[in-house]
This record gives C-alpha cells, structure tokens and sequence, in this order.
C-alpha cells in the first residue's frame, strides 16, 4: 500500500467537479446540489453527458471512468463530488490510473457505492477520501450535512464530533475507514481489500434486513477484518428491519458480534443513508470512545495550498 498522502484543500471560489460514476442521475435533484455549492461561492462544473442512462448505469463504463480521469487530470477542478452512488464503481476502477490521481491531489466525496473509490484510492492510490454527502440525494440538508463538508474538504476543522450511542469498550485511536457494508465485503479478495489492522471501522447501511447485515458482518468476522480492528462506529441502518422478523434489530446483530471483542463500540452515529450525513476524512486518524458515544478525526485530511 503506499503511503498516505492528503489532497490540497478547496479554495475559497473554487470549482467542484461532478461525477456520475454509478446509477443514472436525475437532473432536477442534481440542479439543487448544485445551487448549494454555487450560492456558497464556488463553481460546478460537468461533462455534457453526465446525464447519460444506459440501464441502470450513468452512461457505459467508458463513460463513466473516462469522466473521473479527466475531473482529476483537469487543473482547473478542485474537488471531485460524486452525484449520487447506486451501482457502478466495481465495473470502473480497473480502468483508474493510480499515479494520476495520486498526483492530482484533489478530495473525492462520497459514500454509499462510491465506498469502493474511497477504498481504492487509499489501496492503490494512497490518497486520503471523504465519505461524505452527494449532489443528487439531497444530502445537503439539513444545512448542518454541507456546512460540515465545506469545513472539511477547506481545512477549517478536521471533521465533526459524531455523536451516537456508546456500547462500551473503553476507548481507542486508529485510522478511519469503512463506508457502505455491503460494498465492504464485496471488496474482499479484489486489490482495493479493506484494511482494517489497527483502524477504527466505520459503516453504515440501507434496505438490508437484519440477518442478512448478520450474514455482511459475519463475513467479515470469518475474513479476519475485525481481529486487529481498534473499534467499530455504526452509521445509519436505513430501512434494515424486518416485520416478519422484528428481533433481534440489525443494531442488536451488529453489537452481539462485536460486543464480545471488548473493543469500542458506538452506534446511531450521523453518517450515510440518512440525515444529517456528515463528512469523516477516509484513512486519517481518529478516536472512538465507546463510554460517551462518539467518533471524532484527529487531524484534517487536507493540506493547505498556502
């Protein structure tokens, strides 16, 4: 893996590029993301053909990778921000250069399917990623969810407190990373594997009833990814229940497999499918305190272009 680097900061007035690296977009939602990033004083810039469908993909895998390499070898863009997620970035990151985006030093934000670029790029790449809101989902509000991304991808803060629900287990340090559950474990076994050795494990999830988040987790147990794990933060489980089967809830699956490992747990934690989302810095160091319930980044993950 090589080593760590960070993306410069955005500057004030700068410009945000948009991606569609996955599912089709839908442009009356995108039109509202992007008027947030506007009225705040940057520009929005896209390809013409971000809108393009084909199935349930924004356009075909040429389209769609071939956008992401010129947002981050253009030097008039900033920031990459994917639209929205879905489906799609497995299909692409075998057509990614590493070295280019590694020199490009831009911030990548997303959460949901574009958890397998966040994890690529600190994999292959070595570059630090935001799991963070989208344009096209109206992740933008409340407006607490963009003013804590603005914060984050400026260097004004290294991230918000998130606050949720401590389990137990004391306290620990380690580097953030996790996203999407489902995209986790769809990583094992390809070049861009989770790491977990040492870190602090942050995900979250929608639509996945509660034995199939057992069936996510269990896998991950049986991977070995949360042998050396320093703790665990639970995002949203958005829509994870099931009438038919309402106990245990996926937040009792997930602390009976964790709980048993004496490491931090906290869950409810505002991040993911659900409102607000706030940003976290992907691969820096953070802490987890499973007594007070909260997860914070202890350095930002920018560099100052000053």
């Amino acid at each position: 893996m090589p080593p760590l680097a960070k993306p410069r900061a955005l500057r004030p007035g700068g410009t945000i590029g948009i991606a569609a690296p996955a599912f089709p977009i839908d442009p009356k939602k995108l039109a509202s993301g992007e008027a947030m990033w506007q009225r705040a004083g940057f520009h929005v810039q896209r390809r013409d053909d971000l809108l393009n469908v084909d199935g349930f993909l924004a356009g075909d895998d040429a389209r769609r990778s071939k956008e992401l390499s010129e947002l981050f070898s253009d030097p008039q863009i900033d920031v990459v921000v994917c639209a929205r997620g879905g489906y799609g970035c497995h299909r692409i990151v075998s057509m990614l250069d590493a070295r280019r985006v590694r020199a490009a030093r831009k911030p990548l934000v997303g959460y949901s399917d574009i958890t397998t670029l966040l994890l690529w790029q600190r994999r292959c790449a070595g570059m630090v990623g935001f799991h963070g809101p989208m344009l096209e989902k109206g992740d933008y509000q409340p407006a607490e969810a963009f003013s804590a991304l603005v914060s984050v991808l400026t260097g004004a803060s290294p991230g918000p407190v998130l606050r949720g629900r401590g389990c137990g287990g004391g306290r620990a340090e380690g580097r953030l990373v996790g996203g999407n559950l489902v995209t986790l474990v769809a990583s094992l076994g390809t070049p861009w594997e989770i790491d977990t050795r040492g870190a602090i494990l942050l995900f979250e999830e929608i639509g996945e009833r509660p034995y199939r988040i057992d069936r996510l987790v269990q896998q991950l147990r049986a991977a070995g990814k949360l042998d050396a794990v320093a703790g665990v933060g639970v995002g949203y489980l958005s829509g994870c229940d099931d009438s038919r089967y309402p106990r245990p809830s996926a937040e009792e699956v997930v602390a009976a497999v964790v709980g048993p490992l004496r490491i931090p747990l906290v869950l409810g934690l505002p991040f993911g499918h659900g409102a607000p989302n706030l940003a976290w810095p992907f691969g820096v160091r953070g802490r987890i305190d499973g007594e007070l319930g909260i997860v914070e980044p202890l350095e930002r993950g920018v560099v100052s272009t000053e």
